[in-house]
């Protein structure tokens, strides 16, 4: 028999192409049955998981008789008595088959997957109209429907937003304002998407909505927050309001800070295409060097050498000023790289950082110090290249350059950490390059150090060095402000989880968040904090949290861009989870992301973790000849990776999975 749930908009129930009537659910209990299993990870619950989330105030024995009541009043409600294939109890389960099942919220899913993977409109498009009206509307007091829905909301959302800003950098401006318009009506007060909207409507020549959005917005913060609009949104008012008739040069400059945002959305196709659009729209005396300049600074971010290349070459014929030839300097820079060109890099990072120290700003200075640690690492000498910068910070204030300088180098210190060849000695260089950060005095960077130096002993599990270390950078980092680095945050959490501290866990992943909401590296924060949040939750024994990590995971790569060395330990983790509640898909999913990246560096470390996340994917497959083998191989090459606390884990998933079968 074929069963078919519909939980967006209201629920309703299918079996073999007849609706069962709402009145068949006359009692809440055995829908709400049907609606938990449906919403289930693998639509399967333990029965004491059922019973805490309908009948939370009864104790067990009369929680048990009321769920047996429900299970079978659902049965009867699905065909007539006949539904008892359609809701099976196995030991301590109860489960929907899998096999002629299908659920809107699990369409979803894959949709919003699908969409961000391939950045295809019509697929976005499919996901976002499948929410309806949210989950379960009748239910919206329903205490164990809360966290889904807020789950699904945020990601709808979020859904929305990549949508909009994708038409937005197509040009499809009024199907981006239609998009936006669902953001304000979810969000009545969030006057980031007023602003945006009031952007689409001047993009598209419709000033007079464009100011009456603003007198919405106006009207709604005065008197829900008593509050005016930010002096950013007035500003943008004032320009779009202004008397200026020559509407190119408007749309030029709003096209630029579209391309803008795109660049710090981790989205350069669309900052390529808003540049392009900024290009397009302006005057032939307008058109500047600067717009040519970020052209090519996205087309660099794509890998695109060619494409970038003749925008320099146009910005560098436009009387540059001295800053300006600074950020020219440093593309050139990353040019070069990109052609395999390292020595002619070096030299043109090195020119760009000196313009920069003399003439840039701060964004300036960390691009150039980005530029050569990268070359550096390419060159196979980021050790000695990053002591040397910090020598030369002696007596420097880093500023608000500090999460942009000490993020990209922890981003890199990845490598070191699980590299063959390199781990072993990365407790050694850490100390060194505390000294030297000492004698410089650079305070940013030693806690830098110290963070690495924890970082070094936390995955050879000495525990209580590495939770020392972790602390001095937490001091050291805290004082620069909210907008520092979450790294150290993020490493003392997943010390925590090992440790099965789960309180502690969850402060300093709290910590963390509020730094990955504002740091200029989000892309490396959030990765990092939602696998994290991962191990926590699956070393408390929530797989359906962890598989919310996974999900946040993937939205948050789709707003910033993705980092999968700072989220290689999600795969495993998330793996091990969707193969807990039989999701093959979820758990082979990851098992390829692991696989790429374990393919792409000498690692035994990241290996491991392929080979474990390969071997969580056979058991979700029912392939336990494949699990246990790569299991095995996992352990080898955790234990030789010299991981012991990943290769004890990995021993008890094997011993665990064994004694099951």
């Amino acid at each position: 028999m074929t069963l078919c749930i519909d939980l967006f908009g209201g629920f309703r129930v299918t079996v073999d192409g007849r609706v069962v009537a709402p009145k068949a659910w006359s009692q809440r209990k055995p829908a709400a049955l049907v609606k938990l299993l449906a919403l289930a990870p693998g639509h399967r619950l333990r029965r004491e998981q059922a019973m805490d989330a309908l009948w939370p105030e009864l104790d067990p024995q009369a929680a048990a008789a009321n769920l047996r009541k429900a299970l079978h009043s659902a049965r009867r409600s699905l065909d007539g008595g006949e539904g008892a294939g359609l809701i099976v109890s196995a030991g301590d389960l109860v489960c929907l088959p899998p096999d002629e099942l299908t659920v809107d919220v699990d369409d979803y899913w894959s949709l919003v997957r699908a969409a961000r993977r391939t950045g295809n409109a019509g697929t976005y498009s499919r996901a976002i109209d499948v929410y309806k009206d949210g989950l379960l509307p009748e239910d919206r007091y329903e205490d164990w429907a809360a966290a889904l829905r807020e789950e699904l909301q945020a990601d709808w959302l979020a859904l929305v937003g990549e949508f909009a800003g994708l038409l937005e950098a197509r040009a499809e401006l009024n199907s981006a304002a239609r998009a936006v318009q669902r953001l304000v009506a979810a969000e009545p007060l969030g006057e980031e998407n007023h602003a945006w909207l009031m952007r689409l409507y001047a993009l598209a020549g419709r000033r007079d909505e464009a100011r009456r959005q603003y007198a919405r917005l106006r009207e709604a913060l005065a008197g829900e927050l008593g509050v005016e609009p930010s002096p950013a949104t007035q500003r943008q008012f004032a320009e779009i309001s202004s008397d200026q008739t020559a509407e190119p040069e408007l749309t030029s400059d709003l096209w630029e800070r579209v391309g803008d945002l795109r660049v710090q959305s981790g989205d350069p196709t669309g900052a390529a295409k808003a540049f392009g659009q900024a290009l397009t729209t302006a005057a032939a005396e307008q058109v500047t060097g600067r717009i040519h300049r970020k052209r090519a600074g996205a087309w660099l971010m794509q890998h695109m050498a060619d494409e970038a290349e003749p925008h320099l070459e146009i910005a560098e014929g436009l009387s540059p000023d001295a800053a300006e030839r600074g950020r020219l300097a440093c593309l050139r820079a990353n040019l070069a790289r990109e052609r395999g060109d390292l020595v002619a890099a070096r030299r043109l990072a090195e020119q760009a950082h000196a313009i920069a120290l003399a003439e840039g700003d701060a964004d300036d200075v960390a691009a150039a110090l980005e530029a050569l640690a990268f070359i550096a690492h390419v060159q196979g000498a980021w050790r000695p290249g990053l002591q040397a910068q910090i020598e030369g910070l002696a007596g420097v204030g880093l500023g608000l350059r500090v999460a942009r300088f000490c993020d990209f180098n922890h981003c890199l210190g990845q490598y070191q950490l699980y590299g063959d060849g390199l781990a072993d000695d990365v407790e050694d260089y850490a100390r060194q390059t505390l000294a030297v950060a000492e004698r410089a005095d650079a305070v940013p960077a030693q806690a830098f150090a110290w963070c690495l130096l924890g970082e070094s002993l936390l995955v050879r599990a000495r525990w209580d060095e590495a939770a020392a270390c972790l602390e001095r950078s937490c001091e050291l980092y805290a004082p620069l402000g909210s907008r520092s680095v979450a790294l150290p945050w993020l490493r003392r959490a997943e010390l925590a989880a090992c440790v099965g501290a789960h309180d502690e866990a969850a402060a300093y992943l709290k910590r963390a968040s509020a730094i990955a909401t504002v740091t200029p590296m989000a892309r490396h924060a959030w990765a990092r904090l939602h696998a994290t949040a991962a191990l926590a939750a699956m070393e408390r024994g929530e797989p359906e949290l962890v598989i919310r990590s996974v999900r946040a995971t993937q939205s948050a790569a789709a707003r910033y861009g993705d980092c999968p060395t700072c989220s290689a330990l999600l795969n495993p983790v998330g793996a091990q989870a969707f193969a807990l509640v039989g999701h093959v898909e979820g758990a082979q999913a990851l098992a390829e992301v692991a696989a790429q990246l374990a393919a792409s560096f000498a690692s035994s470390a990241w290996s491991a973790m392929a080979e474990s996340a390969a071997a969580s994917a056979a058991i979700a497959d029912g392939d336990l000849t494949a699990a246990r083998q790569r299991f095995g191989s996992a352990i080898a090459l955790y234990e030789k990776a010299g991981h012991t606390f990943w290769a004890e884990r990995t021993s008890a998933q094997l011993s665990a999975m064994s004694a099951a079968n």
